[in-house]
C-alpha cells in the first residue's frame, strides 16, 4: 500500500480522516512490514491490533499468526476490516479504553496520540510477551526519559517498573496520509520482572501519579495536599521534586508511605 492506494481507500470507504482521532494512515509498506517484524510472531501467537485502520499492518498480521483480533472505534473503518478480512480476524467494534482486551501474546498497533497514554497503561495490566506501538516521536522519547529531563514522566517510570523499553526507529510524517505535523517512531516494550521490588504496587503508582500531576512542586506538598501523608511526617525526598528522583528511589519513597498510610 502506497499513498496513491491509501487515497483510493481513503475515497472508496468514504472515511473522513479526523484530527481528533489521531487518524493518519500509514502509506508505506516497508514500516509496516518491519514493524510487525520486530513483534517476533509466530503462528501459535495470539495477536491484538488496536485501530487496525485501512488494514495496512492487518494484512501482514494474519499471514504471520493465525489468532489476530483487531479493534476499531469507527465505523467505517470497522466495515473496511469485517468486509475484507473477515475470515481471517476477530474483530471487536468500540473503544479500546472501554471493551476488554481477549488474551494475547503480541501487540502490535499504530496508537493514535489522543489515546497513546491510556491504552499504554492498559497494555500493561495484562500478561503479553512482547509489544511493538507506532506513536508519535515525542511520546516515545517520554517513554525512554532519563531521570530530569522534561520528558521524564510517570508513563517512564511505570514502564520502566513493568518492562524493557527502547526505540527501534523513526518514521518520517511523510510516511502517512494525512501527513501528520509530527514524526512517529516505532517502540518495542518487553515485559519481565522489575528491577526492584515496593511493598505495594498500588501505592507506588499512585504516588508516582500524584507527584508527576504536580511535578513543579514538592514532593511533599502533593502528597501532603493529596492526604497520603501526614502534615509532620518523616519521609526522604519530600523537599525534593518528583523528576529529580529515579524510580528506584520512587519505591522507596513510597513503601515509606505506605507505612505511614498502614501504620
Amino acid at each position: 500500500m502506497n499513498r496513491e492506494e491509501t487515497t483510493q481507500l481513503i475515497s472508496q470507504t468514504g472515511i473522513v480522516p479526523k484530527k481528533s482521532k489521531g487518524q493518519n494512515f500509514l502509506t508505506d509498506e516497508r514500516v509496516a512490514q518491519r514493524h510487525v517484524d520486530f513483534a517476533d510472531i509466530s503462528k501459535d501467537d495470539r495477536v491484538l491490533e488496536v485501530g487496525p485502520g485501512l488494514g495496512i499492518l492487518t494484512k501482514i498480521l494474519i499471514e504471520k499468526a493465525d489468532d489476530v483480533t483487531c479493534i476499531e472505534l469507527d465505523d467505517i473503518l470497522a466495515d473496511y476490516i469485517e468486509d475484507t478480512y473477515s475470515d481471517r480476524v476477530k474483530l471487536i467494534r468500540g473503544d479500546a479504553m472501554k471493551v476488554d482486551f481477549p488474551p494475547f501474546d503480541r501487540f502490535v498497533s499504530n496508537l493514535p496520540y489522543s489515546i497513546s497514554t491510556p491504552v499504554i497503561f492498559k497494555l500493561l495490566d495484562h500478561d503479553f510477551k512482547k509489544a511493538v506501538v507506532m506513536v508519535q516521536k515525542e511520546f516515545a522519547e517520554r517513554m525512554v526519559a532519563d531521570v530530569g529531563t522534561d520528558d521524564y514522566s510517570r508513563l517512564t517510570v511505570n514502564l520502566y517498573y513493568r518492562a524493557d523499553c527502547r526505540i527501534l526507529e523513526t518514521v518520517p510524517a511523510s510516511r502517512f496520509k494525512p501527513k501528520p505535523k509530527v514524526d512517529s517512531a516505532l517502540v518495542e516494550i518487553t515485559p519481565r520482572e522489575s528491577p526492584f521490588k515496593v511493598k505495594d504496587e498500588r501505592t507506588f503508582f499512585k504516588v508516582t501519579e500524584v507527584a508527576f500531576n504536580h511535578r513543579r512542586k514538592k514532593i511533599g506538598t502533593s502528597l501532603k495536599s493529596a492526604k497520603m501523608i501526614p502534615n509532620d511526617a518523616d519521609i526522604p525526598y519530600l523537599d525534593e521534586r518528583i523528576e529529580r528522583l529515579t524510580p528506584e528511589q520512587i519505591g522507596e519513597l513510597s513503601d515509606r508511605v505506605f507505612e505511614y498510610m498502614h501504620p
